[in-house]
């Protein structure tokens, strides 16, 4: 249903860097970007995610509620992203794990203060 999720951040290429590396594990290039803004995805792919200086020229701000997921491949892959998210300076919202269902997911915040989730499903 999403074509893709826009986050705001204040340093574009301060956050590039924690994003870049995130985008390097689940094997996503950048697709676009500009002087305010760099997007990652695959054309005709799965929805892609934005960072952007916001464009009303005020500062950012974390969405209250607001979270974006990152599809993992595997559990691996969710603990891979987690431990890199922290590793650059995320901050943990809740170790990988099984959240029932099936869902094992990991959650973590970037440098800006937005909520993410990396998860996959196992079926169980």
């Amino acid at each position: 249903m999403l074509g893709y999720v826009t986050l705001g951040v204040r340093d574009l290429n301060r956050a590039a860097t924690f994003y870049d590396a995130l985008a390097k594990e689940m094997g996503t290039p950048r697709m676009m970007e500009g002087e305010k803004f760099i997007a990652w995805g695959v054309p005709g792919g799965a929805a892609g995610l934005g960072i952007c200086l916001p464009y009303d020229g005020k500062p950012m701000s974390v969405g209250n509620g607001v979270m974006a997921a990152l599809g993992a491949s595997s559990p691996e892959q969710v603990k891979r992203l987690y431990e890199t998210a922290l590793k650059l300076g995320g901050t943990d919202e809740g170790p990988p794990g099984d959240r029932g269902g099936g869902f094992y997911a990991a959650y973590f915040r970037d440098l800006d203060g937005n909520k993410l989730n990396a998860f996959c499903m196992t079926g169980g």
